[in-house]
């Protein structure tokens, strides 16, 4: 009996085939999960001897410039004849940031994601809540297409899956995840440059900003909601970017008593991004949808248009009906 995912890859892979000029974007402020996805994706498309072009939606962070091929991320100009683009990791339209234009300008679109918010915006959804990360659906798709995979693009979704995870520690990692990682290990991922570079490789600015980060730290509801902000002086003071905030937020929901974790990002006067994680029993993407936005059940984040101690006000008074 053929799964609803297989039926789904089948349609993609047939228009793939049929396709000349393939374009392939994701989310504006790109992570581990959207970036080893891209490469992974465009890299085995590319051994089916496609037109492909990686298209670069946001600043790449550092963290993730030793991945092989990274320059294969970039802008493209005056992109008019798309036989297909098809869309990584974006809940949204709205998500794929500048690239979104190019929607409209493609035969058919493909939208590959594993978030619960996901609107379906494809002609062809391979959505699926329940996978791990989106580098976990690329992994199977690759493998559905009989690509074979090398050890460039092992590398990239192991870089995929196990950021998503948080290193193989979230509440989505599965037994699947954990039996693709090992495969990908067989396929020769490096995981040990991997794991330097993303994990044991932090900036001093990374540090100083952690650390004065730290020291506005505020504790609601009996300790159980812990919020933090980042704002344009902090990063200015510390010559720091707002990249360098990652991990913040993970170590803030590490401890013990907190069950939500806050993190308010000053991108400027009045546009603060809030980045939502939970340990136990929140929906924080149930959450962050009341302000249009979304995510995991333990992983979200939304948009709020306003100065920083309004959102912060605004976010702590919704969390109250949740905690």
């Amino acid at each position: 009996m053929i799964s609803n995912l297989e039926s789904l890859f089948s349609d993609a892979f047939k228009y793939i085939l049929n396709s000349k000029n393939i374009y392939i974007a994701s989310h504006v402020q790109p992570d581990g999960d959207n970036i080893g996805s891209l490469l992974a994706l465009g890299m085995a498309l590319l051994k089916l001897e496609k037109d492909v072009y990686i298209l670069k939606s946001d600043i790449i962070p550092s963290d993730f410039s030793f991945l092989p091929n990274i320059e294969l991320i970039k802008d493209y100009d005056g992109a008019d004849d798309i036989d297909l683009f098809i869309a990584i990791d974006s809940s949204d339209e709205e998500r794929l940031g500048k690239n979104r234009d190019l929607l409209s300008k493609s035969k058919l679109t493909i939208n590959i994601d594993h978030h619960i918010s996901n609107t379906r915006f494809g002609d062809i959804n391979i959505v699926d809540e329940n996978a791990s990360s989106t580098g976990e659906l690329i992994f199977e798709f690759i493998k559905f297409m009989n690509i074979s995979i090398d050890e460039k693009i092992a590398t990239c979704l192991y870089t995929a899956i196990s950021t998503d995870t948080g290193s193989f520690m979230y509440s989505n990692t599965s037994a699947k995840a954990h039996e693709i990682a090992a495969e990908l290990i067989r396929f020769g991922a490096d995981t040990e440059n991997i794991n330097i570079n993303i994990y044991q490789n932090k900036s001093l600015e990374r540090i100083k900003l952690f650390i004065k980060t730290m020291n506005n730290l505020e504790f609601y509801f009996d300790n159980k909601v812990a919020l933090v902000s980042i704002t344009q002086k902090m990063l200015e003071d510390c010559n720091a970017s707002m990249e360098d905030s990652e991990g913040i937020i993970s170590f803030v929901r590490g401890i013990s008593p907190v069950e939500i974790a806050v993190l308010l990002k000053e991108l400027s006067d009045n546009e603060i991004k809030i980045s939502m994680r939970s340990k136990r029993y929140v929906d924080v993407s149930s959450i962050c949808y009341n302000f249009g936005g979304g995510g995991h059940i333990r992983a979200a984040g939304c948009t709020i248009y306003d100065s920083l101690e309004k959102a912060k006000a605004l976010i702590i008074n919704e969390i109250k009906k949740y905690i």
